[in-house]
């Protein structure tokens, strides 16, 4: 067995260049997205108080998940990508499936967050074009995400280093508000800042159980991409020594930057005020109840770095997948992908992902762009679910291998987990079918993984049978 310690370059030539601190702090800024900034009053209005316990069992399954992504890591952390474990322990036709799949997911999350980037920048410069900043952007994180891997990783450091900080102050405040028993104004619902305005009066479906049960696929939105801390450790120096601490630190995280933002809000703010303005912020209107007047400024700030991140995030990724499935692959047209830089990056599949993602600027100008938007993140996300559900049974696949490693990082309870996180994705997809906004683009998605998987099988079943 190889002992991956301190090897500097994999067996195909690319290079661990990230350290312990870039890893550690991408898992964290990894489970930190513009869903939490953003999209935290549309899930407050949606069922109340009771959202932490949505929070709560997301967060637990996620960590679960990542136990299991971590199990099968450790066992080779030469694998670019968690899905090149479908392949090995499903099959070549369900990896193929997978990893297209979960490509074209963060291609189109790429697109969604540029576009994002965009509007988030014309807050300070409305007369620049759109396509402008696109196009800018794009290039400037295509050529961090070309240079070196440890350029990539000091740029994500800080990225979330900024939302890590406005997370934190945001609580800060909200204790000291807390402490001083702050009375908000009528901008505010004259609440009393009190931790017992969560508790008090308080009823797990508020809006009815159909909201609640419609509130977990936007927080499951929230959470998704927190797999790339484990798409990161093979470009790390010592990836069996940094995975364990990444992923089990996951927990923390989730408490304090989720549950712990979620509940210095509604303690400062009555979640029915929330409730009225669901499109804004509450990190904006807690820093502006504060007497913060740059409030909105500096977290639109926050959210342009997040959105930023995302997308820097997103090419690492898709360009690391499409090199996975060049390997992968024995056709002409696939091969140039298969090179890796003197820089021991996958050069042509980040700059052929990238070309890809400048279909933002066309995106962006079909009408009602919103709609758009939010469909196309919502249809990645969907995606992201069946992939998840397959690396899952991979997992359970990979526990019946010789490769199984009883003495390593192994998910915790898997007998009783295993089986639940599967029963937990299948119960995430059916709750999409409760909302219309999210109902259209479930189905999207069943669509897509009949036509494509019965392609698939055709192609897998000639070449088995040929």
């Amino acid at each position: 067995m190889i002992e991956y310690t301190d090897i500097a370059t994999n067996a195909d030539g690319t290079k661990r260049g990230l350290k312990k601190k870039h890893v550690q702090m991408i898992a964290i800024g990894g489970t930190i997205g513009t869903g939490l900034f953003l999209g935290a009053g549309n899930s407050i209005a949606k069922t109340g108080p009771s959202i932490l316990i949505v929070y709560a069992i997301l967060g637990a399954f996620f960590f679960l998940m990542m136990r299991g992504i971590g199990e099968m890591l450790y066992a080779d952390p030469s694998q670019h990508t968690f899905v090149s474990f479908i392949s090995k322990y499903v099959g070549a036709s369900a990896g193929y499936f997978a990893g297209w799949s979960y490509w074209i997911g963060l291609t189109f999350v790429a697109m969604a967050e540029l576009t994002a980037v965009s509007t988030y920048v014309k807050f300070w410069f409305p007369d620049w074009p759109t396509w402008l900043i696109q196009i800018a952007f794009l290039a400037v994180l295509t050529l961090v995400n070309l240079v070196a891997v440890n350029i990539f990783g000091e740029t994500e450091y800080w990225f979330a280093m900024i939302k890590i900080i406005a997370i934190i102050a945001m609580i800060v405040t909200g204790i000291f508000l807390i402490m001083t028993g702050f009375k908000a104004p009528a901008s505010g619902g004259h609440t009393v800042a009190s931790l017992q305005n969560i508790t008090h009066g308080f009823t797990l479906f508020p809006n009815g159980p159909a909201m609640f049960i419609a509130a977990f696929p936007m927080v499951f939105f929230a959470f998704q991409g927190m797999e790339f801390v484990g798409i990161t450790t093979a470009e790390t120096e010592n990836p069996r020594h940094v995975l364990p601490r990444a992923i089990n630190t996951i927990i923390i995280r989730i408490l304090i930057f989720y549950l712990g933002a979620m509940t210095i809000i509604m303690s400062i703010i009555n979640w029915h005020v929330i409730a009225k303005t669901p499109g804004q912020s509450p990190f904006v209107m807690v820093f502006e109840l504060a007497g913060f007047k740059a409030a909105a400024a500096v977290i639109n700030f926050v959210v342009l770095t997040s959105a930023a991140s995302a997308l820097n995030s997103a090419l690492y990724s898709a360009g690391r997948h499409f090199y996975q499935l060049a390997k992968e692959s024995n056709t002409n047209v696939m091969t140039p992908f298969k090179k890796i830089s003197t820089h021991g990056i996958p050069a042509n599949a980040i700059l052929f992902t990238s070309a890809l993602v400048l279909l933002s600027p066309i995106i962006n100008s079909i009408p009602q762009i919103t709609s758009s938007f939010s469909f196309i993140t919502a249809i990645s996300s969907n995606m992201y679910i069946i992939v998840y559900g397959l690396t899952m049974y991979a997992h359970r696949k990979f526990r019946e291998s010789d490769d199984y490693m009883p003495d390593g990082f192994t998910m915790p309870g898997y007998r009783v987990t295993s089986p639940l996180t599967l029963l937990f994705f299948a119960a995430i997809y059916i709750s999409l079918f409760f909302q219309a906004d999210t109902r259209m683009s479930a189905i999207g998605a069943i669509i897509f993984t009949l036509i494509f998987g019965t392609l698939v099988h055709k192609r897998f079943s000639t070449t088995n049978n040929g």
